[in-house]
């Protein structure tokens, strides 16, 4: 069984379910992130409890913060996981504790291999004198220096850079630049040719060759002669209704380039807007890592000093120092998640992999009302770039099989020249050849029947496109609309868990201050607050996402997120 799943972006998450020796295996290919994560949880969730699951993820590109906490649930509750490459191995061993990866290399390979020792032992003796030789030629892929200090970024200021210097962005800047200039060049076509001939020319004939016999007392050659001759030629077509359709189909496929420029646009302005929020909540979970380590110092200490004073045991200093070193272990890995996602977001910016940056911005909530589904269909039809693009190119199959059809018709064309002609420079006089001609195709072998029918064939296929396109619009605005719904709902109730699992932490921890409890209550409460921290920053992190999803589904990216 396959699932796929289409991202905004233009690629595509595909999860595939096989059975192998009594085990299933989840084969997953692309990017497991953002809203593709649900969708490799769903497919896990679904199966059945006592069922021996795998999931392989040689074909993932890159994962995100969320996937790493999906792949942790997988691996803690006895998923198998799967992966190659030095990035993908990093991770699952970081999941999995590095458990039997101890003799294990990037790539897989036993570390202990005695042949990679010798190998590199000779290359040690080898290499340095062609190092030395090589070293003063060698330049820093870097260009300049190392930028100092920290770039601060605003999501705004982020998907402007973007705009500017992404790589993808610039490519469909350059694609729509061509499409104009092969416009030109159709048009070029309609237009009057005009070109200046100079030659000088030195000629001997051999006239029993030329004949085809020789006569006596004639001489075998003439010559030799020379003609000089400079003057200007040209041509022009007076009728010729193919070369107008032409013409016009590349300017539709122009329009249709530059609309498919802006739909990139906006596809990159979701990539930017989608890792700067999920960085976002990365930063979001360090800062909440961050003030539960105080809390736990807090109550490691009080469990202390309570067994200091005769009041505490020592087991519940001990559970204290166990938590306490708990949340120092999830603050850790969520520096980690937080560093890795600034790397991604840098990396879309095009930045210099040296500069460090930080956001400006942080995970906010402002409550918006819910938009009408039918008006905001018909928005997304009229604003998204990739439906605009659709229709430019079905004008365009529609003049290219005109333009194939104009080939039964005759052409007019004319042409000429004007030459000043003679034995040398100076001897020429005016010459002259203007002509006009018609040309009507009589038999062409076919040819022209299989233009029209492919053309007609070309705008079928773009038919089909428009329905599912449209579907796949109408789709996009109702998960929005729903994920948006949602995301609100659940903002309102993180906030109030948040709430409640203080009021929980305060209580627990006067009753363990007044000896009417064991600190067992106040680890429960500091768990609780834990998940409750982590729910309210999903949350915030989903309704983000989630209003940013919207704006992408109805084409009001750049006008939403770029200033």
């Amino acid at each position: 069984m396959q699932l796929l799943k289409s991202s905004k972006a233009g690629s595509m998450l595909r999860i595939t379910t096989e059975k192998k020796r009594g085990r299933t295996v989840l084969s997953v290919e692309g990017r497991l992130a953002g809203s593709w994560v649900e969708t490799l949880a769903q497919c896990w969730r679904t199966r059945a409890p006592e069922e021996k699951f795998s999931v392989d993820l040689c074909g993932v590109s890159f994962i995100d913060a969320a996937g790493k906490v999906l792949l942790k649930e997988i691996h803690e509750q006895g998923g198998k996981l799967i992966a190659e490459g030095c990035l993908n191995q990093a991770i699952v061993e970081e999941i999995a504790g590095r458990e039997g990866t101890g003799n294990r290399g990037c790539w897989g390979r036993k570390k202990g291999s005695h042949i990679i020792f010798y190998v590199a032992f000779f290359s040690l003796l080898v290499t340095p004198a062609v190092a030395r030789a090589q070293g003063s030629g060698r330049q820093n892929p870097l260009p300049g220096s190392a930028p100092s200090g920290v770039l601060r970024l605003t999501l705004d200021q982020a998907v402007s850079l973007a705009l500017k210097q992404n790589p993808t962005v610039q490519i469909a800047v350059l694609t729509a630049a061509e499409s104009v200039q092969d416009r030109n060049v159709a048009r070029a076509a309609l237009l009057p040719q005009a070109s200046l001939n100079v030659t000088d020319t030195a000629e001997r004939l051999n006239l029993q060759a030329f004949i085809g016999k020789s006569f006596p007392g004639f001489s075998q050659h003439a010559g030799p002669f020379q003609i000089f001759s400079a003057g200007p030629g040209f041509s022009a077509s007076i009728f010729d209704l193919t070369l107008f359709r032409r013409y016009q189909e590349a300017r539709e496929t122009a329009y249709a380039s530059k609309a498919d420029g802006l739909s990139t646009r906006e596809q990159v302005i979701l990539l930017v807007v989608s890792q700067y929020i999920g960085t976002l909540r990365a930063v979001a979970n360090v800062q909440a890592s961050e003030s539960r380590v105080e809390l736990a110092q807090a109550l490691y200490d009080q469990a202390a000093d309570l067994q200091k004073e005769g009041v505490g045991t020592g087991i519940d200093t001990l559970r204290a120092n166990v938590e306490l070193q708990n949340e120092k272990q999830r603050l850790l890995q969520a520096e980690d998640d937080r560093d890795t996602s600034l790397f991604g977001l840098s990396r879309l910016l095009n930045l210099d992999p040296r500069q460090n940056i930080e956001l400006g911005d942080s995970l906010s909530f402002f409550d918006t009302p819910q938009p009408e589904m039918q008006a905001s269909i018909e928005s997304a039809l009229g604003e998204r770039q990739e439906w605009k693009a659709l229709l430019e190119r079905v004008k365009a199959a529609g003049l290219e099989k005109k333009a194939s059809q104009a080939l039964r018709l005759p052409t007019l064309n004319f042409n000429g020249n004007w030459a000043y002609e003679g034995a040398s420079s100076t001897t020429g006089i005016p010459t002259y050849n203007y002509q006009a001609g018609v040309s009507v195709p009589i038999f062409t072998g076919g040819r022209i029947h299989a233009e029209i029918v492919k053309a007609d064939l070309e705008i079928q296929k773009l038919q089909q496109q428009e329905d599912d396109l449209r579907n796949s619009i109408a789709l996009d605005v109702k998960t929005a609309l729903i994920n948006l719904d949602s995301a609100r709902n659940q903002v309102t109730v993180a906030n109030l868990g948040v709430q409640l699992s203080k009021e929980e932490v305060d209580q627990a921890r006067d009753r363990f201050k007044a000896g009417v409890a064991n600190n067992i209550e106040v680890i429960q409460a500091q768990d609780s607050l834990a998940r409750a921290n982590d729910n309210q920053i999903a949350a915030l992190y989903r309704f983000n996402q989630a209003r940013a999803d919207y704006a992408r589904s109805i084409g009001q990216m750049e006008k939403v997120y770029s200033k």
